[in-house]
């Protein structure tokens, strides 16, 4: 492919992003009528990793040494029924924690294991990647174009996020409170040519990022904080939820996630069956969701364009993909891991460790390079731990430790419980087939870090991923399935007595390393990327009743 770009930012806008305080560009923000607007802290995918999908060559497009994305154990649903890509309702139950007096190497907690449990689906967006064309029509399997292809519709991915409660997040400064979790709708883009080369001009990438993301926490009443779109987008008003406005769950609570396309955009509907609360949101011009313009240099323009984000897809048919994606999906459970790691010095707020790292039980570790954003347990607001919330690529954090869910009320997590989606009008049509995916090779193709995965040949890539001490992970986890909520479901971790009845092979579950084709160049050239391990299964083993 051809030579990274280095992208321009500026040390005030990366802290911005984790919305200490507010801080103003040096450039101003222009409005869809070109207006000149005050700069705003934003989104940046550059340094907040857990926020942001993945993209299929971090380096190319975040610049030459740096390495932004994260770990992500997926299970993918299949099914070439119309509706299947764009219609469907999930259940779940918000998991426990156990008592808030952490004691270190033995004790864990949701947020220690996860940043984030997200449901995923593929939107149009005419202003990002690969910047071909300029219509999408959504909901319909005539978008499918075989991957590698150039001439396909712009692509973004929505992420429905839930977030555990009990420490400081590096992406708004708070958690959603001490005890609760909230949801968000975050839809991503990627404002690359690749095809021509270019990115969004250097300015705009500095105010919004080259990834730039429409973020909008579920409220009552179907209507967001504060403007979604990167350009206009608010920390103040938008990065904290508002707890007379946003929707909050609590341990144990029983919920339904529905996804469905409206006239003004994919609307996102959470019910808590515990409570009788309910969250929604409308990814629509009307709650200040966006595009950025694609305006490359030497523009130093930063425009928002108000719009309705809708499915791309009709089906969920597995040739309908996120082209840039490290994972290339559409209908997609996923469970976000690798973003804590202890730290023994109490750091500078969103600085690095200076101490130790890790659980201090298999003697002594110095911090290394993968321990940044980092907040003291001073900060936190319920779990008084010291820790780091960067990308753990080091592979040596609480999330590859046998330390999820094993039955313990008392030194474990409760299992977060996850069915398969069901789609039709009634929302009782299963999905047929199910796969395994994650995204290790990808992330193992970093020597920064003591990786030794060949992304081109698959050469010395594993599914359990080697720590920056050059051993293998001390654990990796994988997707279980048992009797839960009225049938079966899914959970993530580790064999969990009195629930799991399918272990799927444990880690090997993930299957082979799968070579993706992606857009390399001009004359729509293709470049083949082993960027994940993926097994698809000949049926849903775990139905819904």
């Amino acid at each position: 492919m051809r030579a990274p770009r280095v992208l321009l930012t500026c040390f005030a806008a990366c802290l911005a992003a984790a919305f200490a305080v507010p801080v103003a560009s040096a450039s101003g923000n222009t409005s869809s009528s070109g207006t000149t607007v005050p700069g705003r802290p934003h989104i940046d995918c550059s340094q907040n990793h857990s926020m942001c999908t993945e993209v299929a060559d971090s380096e190319e497009v975040f610049g030459e040494g740096h390495y932004v994305g994260h770990d992500e154990p997926s299970l993918l649903f299949y099914s070439n029924r119309p509706g299947s890509g764009n219609r469907m309702q999930y259940e779940g139950v918000i998991p426990t924690d156990p008592p808030a007096q952490p004691v270190i190497g033995k004790r864990s907690y949701n947020f220690q294991l996860f940043a984030t449990i997200w449901y995923g689906m593929v939107l149009c967006d005419t202003q990002s990647y690969p910047e071909q064309r300029t219509t999408c029509t959504p909901d319909t399997d005539n978008n499918i174009v075989p991957a590698g292809v150039a001439d396909r519709p712009g692509a973004a991915f929505m992420e429905l996020q839930f977030y555990p409660p009990g420490y400081v997040r590096q992406f708004d400064g708070f958690s959603c409170s001490a005890t609760r979790w909230c949801v968000a709708m975050t839809i991503d883009s990627l404002s690359e040519n690749p095809v021509t080369g270019q990115f969004l001009n250097d300015t705009c990438a500095a105010m919004v990022g080259v990834e730039p993301v429409n973020f909008a926490y579920l409220t009552h009443s179907g209507k967001s904080q504060a403007p979604a779109n990167p350009v206009q987008f608010d920390p103040v008003a938008a990065g904290k939820p508002d707890p007379s406005k946003a929707l909050f769950m609590s341990a144990g609570d029983h919920y339904t996630a529905t996804l469905h396309d409206t006239a003004h955009g994919l609307e996102a509907v959470v019910e808590d069956l515990t409570t009788g609360q309910s969250g929604s949101m409308t990814a629509s011009a009307a709650n200040g969701f966006g595009q950025v313009k694609f305006l490359p240099n030497p523009s130093k323009k930063c425009v928002n364009i108000p719009y309705d984000f809708h499915p791309m897809y009709s089906s969920a048919s597995p040739a309908g993909i996120l082209p840039w994606g490290a994972a290339q999906y559409n209908i997609a459970i996923d469970t976000e891991i690798g973003h804590f790691d202890y730290c023994s010095t109490t750091p500078k707020p969103f600085g690095s460790c200076t101490g130790e790292e890790d659980t201090f039980t298999t003697g002594h570790h110095p911090a290394d390079v993968d321990d940044n954003f980092c907040f003291p347990a001073r900060m936190s607001t319920r779990v008084k731990v010291n820790g780091c919330e960067d990308s753990n690529t080091g592979f040596d954090g609480t999330s590859y430790l046998p330390d999820w869910p094993n039955g313990s009320t008392t030194w474990r997590p409760g299992p977060v419980m996850l069915t398969a989606p069901t789609t039709g009008s009634s929302y009782d049509v299963q999905y047929p087939q199910v796969a395994f995916n994650v995204d290790l090779p990808r992330i193992e193709d970093n020597p920064h870090y003591g990786g030794s995965c060949n992304r081109d040949t698959g050469a010395g890539c594993t599914r359990i991923p080697v720590t920056d001490d050059g051993m293998p992970a001390a654990f990796y986890p994988y997707y279980t399935s048992g009797k839960a909520l009225g049938g079966c479901a899914w959970t993530m971790g580790q064999s969990v007595p009195g629930f799991t009845t399918q272990d799927y092979g444990k880690n090997a579950e993930y299957g082979n390393i799968l070579q993706l084709s992606y857009i390399g160049g001009p004359n729509g050239a293709v470049v083949k990327r082993f960027n994940d391990y993926q097994r698809v299964l000949p049926n849903n083993p775990c139905l819904r009743p």
